[in-house]
C-alpha cells in the first residue's frame, strides 16, 4: 500500500524519506505487523492478538500519521498553523482504537488489532477536520471583523 517516506521521496527530501522508511521497517519486524495483518485478513483473530507487540504497535500510528502529515506540508499542501489537526486526531482515535480492541470483548472477536484501529481512522480524521475548518472559520471571520474597525 503507501510506505511512510514515500511521500518525501515524491517531494524530493530523499534523506528525510529513508530515515521514515527505515523507521516503518523497524517498528513493522518489532510490531510483527504483516504477521498480524495476515492472521487478521485469514479471519484468526485471536493468532494476530497473539503475535503483536502492543508496546510498539502504540507508536505506529503516531509515526505513520506524521509521516504523512509532513509530506502534505511539503507537497504545497494547505500550510498554516492548523494544517496538523486532522492528522493528530486521526493518530489519536486509530490509537484509542487499537487500546480498545483488545479490552472489549465484541471487538477482540470480530475485528481485532488490525481492523478496529484502521476503521477508528475515519471517526478521528473527520473531527480533525471539522475542528480544523472551524478554527479556520473562526479565525478568518476574526481577523476580517478586525479589518473592518481599522
Amino acid at each position: 500500500m503507501a510506505l511512510p517516506g514515500f511521500g518525501q521521496f515524491l517531494n524530493g527530501h530523499l534523506f528525510k524519506g529513508t530515515v521514515f522508511i527505515i523507521l516503518e521497517i523497524l517498528v513493522n519486524i518489532l510490531i510483527n505487523f504483516n504477521l498480524a495483518i495476515l492472521h487478521s485478513f485469514t479471519g484468526e483473530i485471536q493468532k494476530a492478538i497473539d503475535v503483536t507487540n502492543y508496546q510498539w504497535l502504540m507508536f505506529y500510528p503516531c509515526l505513520y500519521m506524521f509521516a504523512m502529515w509532513d509530506a502534505y506540508r511539503n507537497a504545497d499542501g494547505e500550510v498554516n498553523n492548523f494544517s496538523y489537526i486532522p492528522f493528530v486526531f486521526g493518530a489519536l482515535f486509530i490509537t484509542i482504537g487499537l487500546i480498545y480492541s483488545t479490552s472489549l470483548k465484541v471487538f477482540r472477536v470480530i475485528i481485532g488489532p488490525v481492523f478496529l484501529p484502521m476503521l477508528s481512522l475515519v471517526p478521528g480524521l473527520l473531527l480533525g477536520f471539522i475542528i480544523y475548518k472551524f478554527i479556520i472559520f473562526y479565525k478568518n471571520q476574526r481577523n476580517f471583523s478586525g479589518d473592518l474597525l481599522e
